[in-house]
C-alpha cells in the first residue's frame, strides 16, 4: 500500500482525498494546508486522517506519493526540491485526468490493436508497456516502454513464447479463457511491481487471434504525464478512452474550442459533435459561466459547478481540469453529472443505508465501559457466551446497558457477518406481536400482505435475535417461544408447514423471572430454555468506581453532539455523583451529564458540582419524621395511594406522552396502560382536575 500525502485542502484536495480514500491501494498519511478552516480539514477528521498547516513537517516520514492540490507552482517546485527522491510527486489536476486514463485502459487498447503501422508509432510513444501475443503463445509485438519496464530488447523477445519471456504471464490462458484480465497485480523477475490488464483479441469470425497486455510500473505513475507531449499526438488514444466512457466528456484546446464530445455528452446534453466541435466553449452553455473558459484562464480546476447545458435546458453538475504538459497549457477535460441521475442514486443509497443500519449490531465490547470487579466479571462471562451457540439471558435494572451486551455478544460471535434483529416485546402490541415474530401466511387475516410475510425470526436466520423486556411476553407467546427454541422451527400464522430456523436468541429483562414463576404469569419451562447462560449486568450503584469513567467517555460523546468543548470533571462533582444512588444507572447519568453541560457557559471546560442539577434523594430524608403520623390505613391502601399520585405526577410533567413517561418511570409501556386504567387516569380527567 502507497502512503499518500496531500497538499492542499480546497475543493481539489477534498475530491483527491475522497476519492483515495475509498480505494485500498494508497494509505492517505495527512493533508495539508496553510488555511485551518480548509474544507478538506474537516472531510479528514471525518476520516481518521491527520491534518497539518506545513507539508513540511510530513514530506520525510516515508511519503511514497506527494499530490500537490493548491496550483500553485511555487509550491509544487518548493515540494520538488524538499522530497526524497524516490518520492513521486503528483499535480492534483493530472492525477485526476490520470485516474480516468486507468480506468478506461481496456478501451484503448481495443482501440489500438486495429491500427497499422502509423499506430506502432503511438503505442511506441505511450508511458504503458504493452505486449501482444499470438494465437500460439508467442510475442509478435512489444512497445519501448515495455523494453524499458522488462529491461529487455524486443528483438530478443518477438517470435518467442511469452512464458519464456514473463514466467508468471497469463496471456496464453486467455487464449482458452477468451475472458478480460483487468487490473491484476505482477511482479517481475526483474523485482518491478506492475499492474497489468490483459484482453484477448478475437477476430470478425470470433475466433481468438491472440492477446494483449499493457501494464504499468506503479512507482512510476507521474511519468504518464510528464511523457504526454503533444496533445495532438495523442488524440487518437483519448478519442478511445473518452468514447467508451459511460461519464459525459467534452475537450477543448488551449483556445477554448471544442475538440471532442462522447456520446455520454450526446445523451445528457441533446448536442452532437457538429454542434460542439471546433466551436467557443460558450455554445453549450444555457445559463451560467463557461467552466472551460474559466480553467483556461485561472489554470486551476473546478468541482461541482451546477450549469444548465443545451436545448433542453439540462441540469448538471460539471468537473473541468486544465491539461498542463511540461508546464504549457494544451486545453481542458470537462466531465458532466446528470442531477437527477445524482439524486436518485443518492435517494438509493440513502435508503440502504437506513436499511444496513437497523440490520447490523453497532457496539462491540469496546463500547462498554467498566473496570469494577462486577462489570469485569459481566463482561469477561459475555465474552465467553459470544464463543457459543447457547441463548444468553440478560438481567438487570432499566439503563444498566443491556442492550449493549447484546450488540457486542453478537458482533463477538460467528455470526457477525449475518443479521442483528432487535426486538421490543412490550412496544409490540400483543395482538401484532406473534405475526411480528413468526410472519404469516397469504390470507391469514384481514389486510394481510399477499404472498404472506416472514417474521423477525426468518428474517434473522443464521444470525441473531434480540428479545428486549422478554418477561412482558404472555403465556401464549411464551410457549410459542418455547417450541422455537426447543424445535429450531416455527410456523407462521395462518400456515401449518413448519419453518426451519437457525437463530441464536439473546433474551433481556429487568423482572424478577423467579418471582414471575411463582406468580404464574412466566413458563417455567421457558425459564429454564433461557437461563442457560445467565449474565447479572449490575446497577450503576454497585460500581460507584466506574462513574469517572464512564462520565468521562460521555463527555466525550456530548462534546459532538452539543458543540462544546468540555474536558474534566472536578473532584467535588465526581464526589456528589458517587455519592448519588442513581436508581436510572448509565442512562440517568447520560441524562445529568447532558443536562450539565447545556447549561454550562460555552467557554466553561470543567464541570464543577453547581453545574449538577439537583439529584433525586430518597423520600425518607425529605420526610420530617418526628410530625409521622399513622392515618390507620394499611400498607396495600398505602402503596396504593403513593404510585397513583407518582403516576399523576409523572404523567402531567411528561405533557400526558404514554410512552415518555413509561420511559421515565422504568417501566413497560403495557405495564404503564396497566396502572393507568387501575387508577381511572386519563389525558381528559386530569385536564379538568387541574
Amino acid at each position: 500500500m502507497k502512503r499518500v500525502l496531500i497538499v492542499g485542502a480546497g475543493k481539489g484536495g477534498t475530491a483527491l482525498l475522497q476519492l483515495l480514500n475509498e480505494t485500498d491501494r494508497m494509505e492517505v498519511v495527512a493533508i495539508t494546508d496553510i488555511d485551518s478552516r480548509a474544507a478538506g480539514f474537516s472531510l479528514a477528521k471525518k476520516y481518521g486522517i491527520p491534518t497539518h498547516r506545513d507539508w513540511r513537517d510530513w514530506i520525510h516520514k516515508d511519503i511514497d506519493i506527494v499530490i500537490e492540490a493548491t496550483g500553485s507552482d511555487e509550491v509544487f517546485e518548493e515540494i520538488r526540491s524538499e522530497r526524497k527522491r524516490t518520492t513521486v510527486l503528483i499535480p492534483g489536476s493530472v492525477a485526476y485526468i490520470t485516474s480516468e486514463l486507468l480506468e478506461e485502459k481496456e478501451s484503448l487498447v481495443q482501440k489500438l490493436k486495429q491500427q497499422t503501422e502509423n499506430q506502432h508509432l503511438i503505442l511506441n510513444s505511450i508511458h504503458d508497456g504493452m505486449i501482444v501475443i499470438a494465437d500460439n503463445g508467442n510475442v509478435s509485438f512489444m512497445n519501448r516502454s515495455a523494453e524499458r519496464i522488462l529491461e529487455m530488447d524486443r528483438t530478443c523477445v518477438v517470435g518467442k513464447p511469452v512464458k519464456g519471456i514473463i514466467p508468471g504471464s497469463r496471456l496464453p490462458h486467455l487464449l482458452q479463457s477468451r475472458e478480460k484480465e483487468i487490473n491484476q497485480k505482477l511482479e517481475l523477475d526483474n523485482g518491478k511491481k506492475v499492474i497489468t490488464t490483459r484482453i484477448p483479441m478475437i477476430g470478425q469470425d470470433q475466433r481468438v487471434i491472440g492477446a494483449y497486455a499493457v501494464f504499468k510500473d506503479i512507482t512510476e505513475v507521474v511519468d504518464l504525464a510528464e511523457e504526454i507531449t503533444d496533445l495532438k499526438e495523442v488524440k487518437t488514444m483519448l478519442e478511445a478512452i473518452i468514447h467508451s466512457s459511460d461519464e459525459a466528456i467534452s475537450v477543448v484546446d488551449e483556445n477554448g474550442n471544442g475538440l471532442m464530445i462522447n456520446p455520454a455528452y450526446t445523451r445528457i446534453t441533446g448536442l452532437k459533435e457538429g454542434d460542439i466541435v471546433g466551436k467557443p466553449a460558450t455554445v453549450d452553455i444555457s445559463e451560467g459561466e463557461s467552466m472551460h473558459m474559466k480553467v483556461l484562464n485561472t489554470r486551476r480546476p473546478v468541482r461541482g459547478v451546477r450549469l444548465k447545458v443545451g436545448p433542453s435546458k439540462k441540469d448538471v453538475l460539471v468537473n473541468v481540469a486544465p491539461v498542463i504538459v511540461d508546464g504549457k497549457l494544451k486545453g481542458s477535460v470537462g466531465v458532466l453529472h446528470d442531477v437527477s441521475e445524482i439524486q436518485s442514486l443518492t435517494s438509493e443509497l440513502r435508503r440502504a443505508r437506513q436499511i444496513i443500519r437497523s440490520l447490523e449490531a453497532k457496539y462491540t465490547f469496546d463500547d462498554i465501559i467498566g473496570s469494577s470487579n462486577e462489570m469485569t466479571l459481566a463482561l469477561e462471562q459475555a465474552k465467553v457466551g459470544a464463543k457459543t451457540p447457547a441463548t444468553v439471558l440478560l438481567r438487570g435494572e432499566s439503563g444498566t446497558g443491556k442492550e449493549l451486551f447484546a450488540h457486542a455478544i453478537h458482533n463477538e460471535s460467528e455470526r457477525r457477518h449475518n443479521k442483528f434483529i432487535r426486538v421490543n416485546c412490550a412496544a409490540i402490541a400483543e395482538s401484532l406481536l406473534e405475526s411480528e415474530l413468526f410472519g404469516y401466511e397469504d390470507g391469514a387475516f384481514s389486510g394481510a400482505k399477499r404472498g404472506g410475510k416472514k417474521g423477525l425470526f426468518e428474517e434473522a436466520n443464521y444470525g441473531s435475535i434480540f428479545l428486549d423486556e422478554i418477561g412482558e411476553l404472555t403465556l401464549a407467546m411464551q410457549a410459542k417461544l418455547l417450541r422455537v427454541l426447543q424445535e429450531n422451527e416455527l410456523i407462521r400464522v395462518g400456515g401449518t408447514k413448519p419453518v426451519h430456523v437457525d437463530v441464536r436468541v439473546i433474551a433481556a429483562t429487568n423482572l424478577n423471572l423467579e418471582k414471575a414463576i411463582m406468580m404464574k404469569t412466566f413458563r417455567e419451562d421457558l425459564y429454564y430454555r433461557l437461563n442457560r447462560l445467565p449474565i447479572y449486568i449490575p446497577p450503576l450503584r454497585e460500581r460507584a468506581g466506574d462513574i469517572e469513567l464512564l462520565t468521562d467517555h460521555l463527555i466525550q460523546r456530548l462534546n459532538d453532539d452539543y458543540g462544546r468543548n468540555v474536558t474534566s470533571l472536578d473532584a467535588k462533582a465526581l464526589e456528589k455523583l458517587e455519592a448519588y444512588d442513581w436508581p436510572g444507572n448509565v442512562r440517568e447519568l447520560e441524562n445529568i451529564i447532558g443536562r450539565a453541560m447545556i447549561y454550562m457557559d460555552h467557554l466553561e471546560e470543567t464541570i464543577r458540582a453547581d453545574h449538577i442539577p439537583r439529584l433525586k434523594v430518597e423520600t425518607e430524608r425529605e420526610l420530617d419524621h418526628s410530625k409521622a403520623t399513622w392515618l390507620g390505613e394499611t400498607l396495600q391502601q398505602a402503596v396504593d395511594d403513593f404510585e397513583r399520585k407518582l403516576l399523576a405526577d409523572a404523567f402531567r410533567a411528561h405533557n400526558f406522552n404514554k410512552t415518555q413517561t413509561a420511559k421515565a418511570l422504568g417501566i413497560s409501556i403495557r405495564n404503564l396502560y396497566y396502572k393507568l386504567e387501575k387508577y381511572g387516569l386519563d389525558k381528559d380527567s386530569m385536564q379538568d382536575s387541574s
